[in-house]
């Protein structure tokens, strides 16, 4: 039996060379998903290395070997969310990509986890500049890349104007869910809500 950075392993593995760790994937993701779990569990504030790496199934020392803290650890995860960002829909038309937009979004709005995560950085953010930029960057980035992506064919199609403000309309894009799920914190939506705001963002934009 051989060990690596994280704890034994039961198949032959060849040697490391000094000084290097091996650091498995699948640890990696247990620590990551186990952030999630406690930002929900317990907030920001009272999140815990500890706390963490006993969610995860693993020692402090695994958390530590990747993260020097807590707070760089939260930010790591924040940053890889902005990456992954939302998938650009293509139905054909303005409407019907702002539709299918804000069905993927009001969604993971409605996620338990996110629905907790989400509010308590942005109070961390008030009090923290280096979360203030992740937070930012990973809410901005997430529909920017999408929003300015649905923008863009609604122009190629003839849509929309070739002049279109492309920051005021992602901001007519990316406010009222956000107002309701993360601001006024009611991510129920009335029946046919959905239908209407991309109706009128669609309109809004075409106005442009």
């Amino acid at each position: 039996m051989t060990t690596n950075a994280d704890g034994p392993q039961t198949r032959p593995r060849r040697r490391t060379p000094a000084g290097a760790a091996v650091l498995r994937e699948d640890v990696t993701e247990a620590i990551r998903a186990a952030v999630f779990e406690e930002l929900a569990a317990v907030g920001y504030a009272r999140m815990s290395i500890e706390g963490i790496a006993r969610r995860a199934g693993v020692g402090k020392t695994a958390v530590y070997r990747r993260w020097r803290s807590k707070l760089h650890l939260v930010l790591d995860i924040v940053a890889a969310i902005a990456v992954q960002g939302l998938p650009a829909p293509e139905t054909g038309s303005l409407e019907g990509d702002l539709r299918v937009l804000y069905e993927v979004t009001s969604r993971a709005l409605r996620h338990p986890v996110a629905s907790q995560i989400i509010p308590d950085l942005q109070a961390e953010a008030a009090r923290n500049p280096e979360i203030a930029e992740a937070v930012q960057k990973a809410l901005r980035d997430g529909q920017e890349g999408v929003a300015l992506t649905i923008v863009a064919a609604a122009k190629q199609r003839g849509e929309v104007s070739e002049g279109a403000d492309g920051e005021l309309a992602l901001d007519l894009i990316s406010g009222p869910l956000y107002w309701r799920s993360v601001v006024i914190r009611n991510p129920k939506l009335p029946k046919g809500y959905l239908d209407a705001l991309a109706r009128s963002t669609a309109a809004a934009i075409k106005a442009l």
